[in-house]
């Protein structure tokens, strides 16, 4: 039996991410979704919407069809 892994290269916030730390935020995200791990990828508002910025994801966990990253950004592009 199969399961859906969806594979990303950059994080789709859609405005839902938690602040953990100054620097550091959460995002649960629904079904399976692996992401590069200690590399910087790009964080966008939306997928088609401007970079704001950069971050790195420390933590990926996969549970009852959600994913939740922690990730720390490294590069601000804006603040809206």
């Amino acid at each position: 039996m199969g399961m859906p892994v969806e594979f990303n290269t950059m994080i789709v916030t859609k405005g839902k991410e938690q602040r953990i730390t100054e620097n550091t935020f959460q995002l649960t995200k629904d079904g399976f979704r692996i992401y590069p791990i200690d590399i910087p990828i790009e964080v966008r508002k939306t997928k088609t919407g401007e970079v704001t910025g950069e971050a790195i994801v420390e933590k990926l966990q996969l549970s009852e069809n959600q994913t939740m990253i922690t990730y720390k950004l490294i590069n601000l592009n804006s603040t809206n």
